[in-house]
This record gives structure tokens, C-alpha cells and sequence, in this order.
């Protein structure tokens, strides 16, 4: 499926789905498919599902990774199949020539240092951006023969309240900024989760947002920050979509043209488990599914 601009449609669509109006949403599905169809042949970003939060983001040639390598579901969480995580390593397609891996943050059900050195020492034209604490996690199991690997590494030691960090490259803009774990104040306090907005070949940007927390007093404080640029597709965690807060902030607080939930529990697969509150959402449930997407840049 495809998604495009609809200017008419485009606030309210979260609002649409997480109340399961089913008029307004069959509306909706089909102004995408009328307007969409004329622009199919001319989509060239897509987004494949891996697990949990795990994606593989793509435009033209471009190719990026976002906490693809993790060894822990916690009996809750899926993990990525054996053998998209073995074509991972041997760079083997669809995921030859991935110019970047993200990290959100280093928990276990997104990020493994083992594994993401393994794979740093295997594909050398990767580079991997980072919160420090997982850099430093990486650094603790290197040695002496990696020093090149670390010259691809970026960490970046964004705290709480502190400026989003800008990075350009030649076909990617990336952008991060500290939004605190959910559960904060009371829980997870010290996790470094970043939330990356990622614009591919000056095309299509994508914001990946970890496990943030949804009180809009994260987003309030770089409202610029969050306006500046139109996002066009979000990758929040599924809890965005069942709080008040969590709507608005997609809906009001950034210039989001569709958005997807990760962090799907496993029972969400079978669709008579998903919450009355998530019926009609957008979801990734099953690893491998993909979409197709239009940048707005």
C-alpha cells in the first residue's frame, strides 16, 4: 500500500483509525486509492518490517536499518527469523549495501553488542549511529584489531532536554533527539532512547522514536524542532495510538503524513487480540511485511 498527501485527510487520519469510525475510514482507504494510484509508478520508498522495532527503510539505492539486531523478546516480543538475520550478516539482498544501522536505545529487544560488532566487522561500507551507552557497550566487547570498525561508529551522548543533534552525509540528513523511556519520571530514567528523523537522498524522511514516552512535555520544549520538517512516516511505539497524548503528539506536534505502530506484541498477530482501542490502526505485526511510501521533500 501506498501513502500519500491528502491535505483534507491527512491530520485526522490517527484520529480516524484509533476511534474505528468505520465510515471515516473506508472514506479515507479510498481517497488513498484514488489518489495514490495515479502516483504508484513514481513511489520508490519502502519499508520493510524485521520484528519488534526492527525495520529496513529504503529509497532508490539507499538503504538503512533501524535496531535490527537484538537477542531478547522477553516471551513478549517477536524476533527477527534466523534467516533475515543470517542474509543481515552476509549482506546478502535484500540487505547488500546498507549504508547506515540505527540504534534507538540498548536494551536487549533492540539492541545486541555482539551482534552488531559481528556485523560492523563483516559489512565495512556499514556505518552505525548510536546512543554512547550502546557505543560503550560495543566497546567493551572490541579488541585491539577493531579500532577500523569504531571509525564508522558515531555515538551520541544526547541527554534529556539537551538541543537535537544534525548530521549530513551524502545521502542522508540525520537528525536525533532524547526522548525519554517510557515509563518516566518514576521508571527507565537513565536509558539514552533517541528518537531519529532520517531523511533519505533529501526525499523521504522517516522518524523512528524508540520507546518513547507519550506526554506531549517531551515534544513541547523543541516545538520548532518538531515542526521544522514534514515527516512522512512515523514509526512510534503502538501505546502512541491509545493515549490521548500520544494522538495529539502525532496529530498536532509534528507534520506527519502516516504513521505505523512498532513494539507489537506477539499476541497481536492473531487480530482478535489487538485492544478495542488499536482496532483499525496501522500496525506491523508480522516480520517481513513491507509498505510503499511517497517523500515529500
Amino acid at each position: 500500500m501506498i501513502y500519500c498527501k491528502n491535505p483534507a485527510d491527512d491530520k485526522r487520519s490517527v484520529r480516524i483509525h484509533r476511534r474505528g469510525i468505520a465510515m471515516k475510514k473506508s472514506i479515507l482507504s479510498l481517497l488513498i486509492i484514488i489518489v495514490c494510484g495515479t502516483t504508484h509508478a513514481q513511489s520508490n520508498s519502502r519499508i520493510q518490517y524485521l520484528a519488534n522495532e526492527g525495520v529496513m527503510v529504503t529509497h532508490e539505492q539507499t538503504k538503512i536499518l533501524i535496531d535490527p539486531l537484538f537477542d531478547n523478546g522477553f516471551g513478549r516480543y517477536q524476533m527477527v527469523p534466523e534467516e533475515v538475520r543470517a542474509a543481515i550478516f552476509a549482506g546478502d539482498a535484500p540487505f547488500d549495501g546498507v549504508d547506515a544501522v540505527f540504534v534507538s536505545h540498548f536494551h536487549g529487544d533492540h539492541f545486541s553488542a555482539e551482534d552488531m560488532l559481528r556485523l560492523l566487522r563483516a559489512q565495512t561500507g556499514t556505518r552505525l549511529y548510536a546512543p554512547a551507552q550502546a557505543v560503550a557497550a560495543l566497546r567493551e566487547i572490541s579488541g585491539a584489531d577493531d579500532a577500523p570498525v569504531f571509525d564508522r561508529v558515531t555515538g551520541l551522548d544526547l541527554g534529556y532536554g539537551e538541543q537535537p543533534v544534525r548530521i549530513d552525509t551524502e545521502n542522508l540528513l540525520v537528525e536525533a533527539v532524547h526522548i525519554p523511556h517510557s515509563g518516566w519520571p518514576t521508571a527507565r530514567t537513565d536509558v539514552q532512547n533517541l528518537a531519529f528523523r532520517i531523511t533519505l537522498n533529501n526525499n523521504s524522511t522517516v522518524l523512528h522514536m524508540g520507546d518513547a514516552d507519550a506526554r506531549i512535555v517531551h515534544f513541547a520544549a523543541d516545538e520548532q524542532y518538531w515542526e521544522e520538517r514534514p515527516i512522512d512516516l512515523a514509526l512510534p511505539p503502538y501505546w502512541f495510538f491509545a493515549s490521548d497524548d500520544g494522538v495529539e503528539i502525532l496529530e498536532d506536534r509534528m507534520d506527519v503524513r502516516h504513521a505505523i505502530g512498532i513494539h507489537v506484541p506477539d499476541s497481536f498477530s492473531n487480530q482478535a487480540n489487538v485492544p478495542d482501542e488499536l482496532v483499525g490502526v496501522d500496525l506491523f505485526t508480522l516480520p517481513g511485511e513491507g509498505r510503499r511510501f511517497e517523500g515529500s521533500q
